[in-house]
């Protein structure tokens, strides 16, 4: 009967998606976005960038223009993702096991009592994914996620000096986005900086990232995303490696509910071998990331874990790891099942289809079954507590469970993810903030005098409201910051406005001051602290911009430029142009420029090589 069912259901599901032969068809840009969404989820990054096109092209004509940025912020992840394809790594999978998100970090084979759980002194908050912050007892730097005045999280390190810690600040540019950087791991060596990020270069959610010390730059490097199946669709986070080099373990939400994640525990390698995978349904495969042994028998499964002597307890112990293990497959399979329904329904192959009907149908099959040993292990479980009941044994299910859960053997494996404890609340004596002085250009509600009225070295525009006999009140400043006060030769006091860069902000700002109030204000220059004419600043000033220099990056890839890698360029290099141009054997090459600043194009050639183009050179631009 259930046969029949599904049988019918395929067909409808078939007719109404797909009323045009295999083909879905639809002029609604909601539907083809969501259609797109699913296909990304299932790795079908081609197909899904087909919907998309077709909804962008709705949009435009509709001059949406808010839609169709956040349309292109989808395709530009399907486009990521369609370039990572060609760099997947098939890791030796030892475990995985399914927790809570509440505590699953518990599990890690970290130093115990490492973890502080957040709220706390280093983090505010714990939204989302982020739980914790990693600060083992006697560590002398620590590195954490936190909220900023937007609220969005960024990595900070703070550092014991004597008998405080630095004040926390952010590492660097390159591991800053517009999005949020969540459990950042430092390798055992100190060399390699471990994170997740939802806002670089990548396939969607939270990707996992590292990002390498230079000894050279005293910096750390530009982050590489991690690839396939580190990184998915989903949102995958917390990467270590042990301190003996065994294992690679991180965590991910693919395929699980809302409250819970898998944990995976990978064999390490130092030097892995990646390679293409062009089919979605490779993809797919990769990212379950079972282990290498039949994980789908649970009750042919050894539990162990720390128990009493006591026959009785260790019965009932035994039994409530084998209802907790039946639960977890029956959501695995449930999980599974609802994942290979959505490719049935997204797929236009005919052979796939009925490959997946096949295994859709098998596994229907098997959930009845799991279902009734799991209904027979709950109840032989109520049995065992009434036998204690009449024997008189006052039992806590809560601690029992507790004891069973410190240490689980990973699905088909001897290896023991075992809990460890919570540290205790962080106490940090932390370095007075320096309140530092904005010498930005505004209009306040009150005026501000600048406190330090020195000018800084380099030619600098100012603009002079007044003078006066006696000294001025901020009330008299008519709301300007930051404003300067000197004593001229004569004994009056001069008040000038801002300190400028260029003769083009101080000229941007000048009808502003008068508006306010000061219709007689002026602009004066300085070189190196004493003031010139303004002429002569301006001289000086087209002088420097013409001794100024600027570099490019070259790169000559195996073929033709990808959109894929052209758009990621785009991306790190802010939108910087890309001109093709050819080498002197005849090969195509590609010149990213100019930068002002050699070390911005030096970032980008590092981000082209970790994307697998080795041929990159950074060239100062020839005048």
């Amino acid at each position: 009967m259930k046969r029949v069912f599904f049988t019918i259901y395929i067909l409808l599901l078939g007719f109404f998606l797909f009323p045009a032969g295999l083909q879905a068809r639809t002029d609604l840009p909601d539907s083809l976005i969501v259609q797109g969404e699913l296909l990304h989820a299932q790795y079908d990054f081609d197909a899904a960038l087909d919907a998309y096109e077709q909804a962008l092209e709705i949009l435009e004509s509709r001059d949406d223009s808010l839609e169709v940025l956040l349309l292109k912020d989808k395709m530009l992840l399907s486009e990521n993702g369609r370039n990572m394809s060609g760099f997947a790594y098939s890791p030796y999978v030892v475990a995985k096991h399914r927790f809570s998100l509440d505590d699953f970090y518990l599990y890690y084979p970290l130093q115990d009592r490492s973890w502080r759980v957040a709220p706390n002194q280093l983090d505010s908050s714990a939204i989302g994914l982020s739980k914790a912050v990693y600060a083992p007892d006697e560590v002398m730097k620590i590195y954490f996620s936190a909220e900023d005045e937007d609220n969005i999280r960024n990595i900070y390190v703070t550092e014991y000096q004597d008998t405080v810690w630095t004040r926390p600040a952010l590492l660097n540019e390159h591991l800053v986005s517009p999005a949020n950087e969540i459990y950042p791991m430092l390798s055992s060596d100190g060399r390699t900086l471990y994170f997740a990020s939802e806002g670089l270069y990548g396939v969607g959610g939270y990707d996992i990232y590292m990002s390498e010390w230079s000894d050279q730059d005293n910096d750390w490097s530009v982050p590489v995303n991690m690839g396939f199946p580190y990184s998915s669709p989903a949102d995958d986070f917390l990467l270590i490696n042990t301190d003996d080099d065994r294992y690679t373990l991180f965590a991910s939400n693919r395929e699980c509910s809302t409250d819970s994640v898998w944990v995976y525990v990978l064999e390490y390698d130092n030097m892995p071998v990646r390679r293409a995978l062009d089919e979605p349904q490779q993809l797919r495969d990769l990212s379950v990331l079972d282990p290498s042994f039949d994980s789908l028998m649970p009750e042919e499964k050894e539990i162990s874990a720390d128990i009493p002597e006591n026959v009785d307890t260790r019965k009932y112990m035994d039994k409530m790891s084998e209802v907790r293990a039946l639960r977890d497959s029956l959501s695995n399979y449930n999980s599974l099942l609802e994942n290979e329904r959505n490719s049935f329904a997204l797929s236009n192959d005919y052979a796939e289809r009925t490959r997946l009907t096949d295994i859709i149908l098998r596994r229907e099959s098997r959930i009845p079954q799991l279902q009734d040993s799991l209904d027979r292990a709950v109840a032989h479980l109520q049995k065992i507590e009434m036998e204690f009941l009449f024997s008189g044994v006052v039992i806590d299910p809560d601690k029992m469970m507790e004891e069973a859960d410190h240490e689980v053997v990973g699905d088909a494996t001897a290896y023991t993810f075992t809990k460890m404890n919570l540290g205790d609340p962080l106490e940090l004596r932390m370095m007075e903030p320096e309140k530092k002085f904005d010498y930005s250009f505004k209009i306040l509600d009150k005026g501000q005098f600048a406190e330090d009225n020195t000018i800084p070295d380099g030619i600098v525009y100012q603009i002079q409201i007044f003078s006066a006999i006696n000294k001025a009140s901020e009330k008299s400043l008519k709301g300007l910051s930051p404003v300067f006060e000197r004593r001229n030769s004569g004994g009056r006091y001069v008040y000038r406005v801002g300190l400028f860069n260029s003769y083009n902000d101080v000229l941007s700002k000048l009808n502003t001051v008068k508006k306010v109030g000061f219709r007689t204000a002026f602009i004066v220059a300085y070189i190196d602290g004493k003031e010139v004419t303004v002429s002569k600043a301006r001289s000086s000033e087209s002088k420097a911009v013409k001794e100024q220099k600027f570099y490019q990056v070259t790169l000559v890839p195996s073929g033709e430029l990808d959109s894929e890698l052209s758009e990621g360029i785009r991306q790190q290099a802010d939108g910087k142009d890309i001109a093709r141009s050819e080498t002197e054997d005849g090969k195509a090459a590609y010149i990213i420029g100019p930068f002002g600043d050699k070390g911005k194009a030096d970032s980008l050639a590092s981000f082209i090589k970790a994307m697998g183009v080795a041929d990159v050179t950074v060239s100062e631009i020839l005048k």
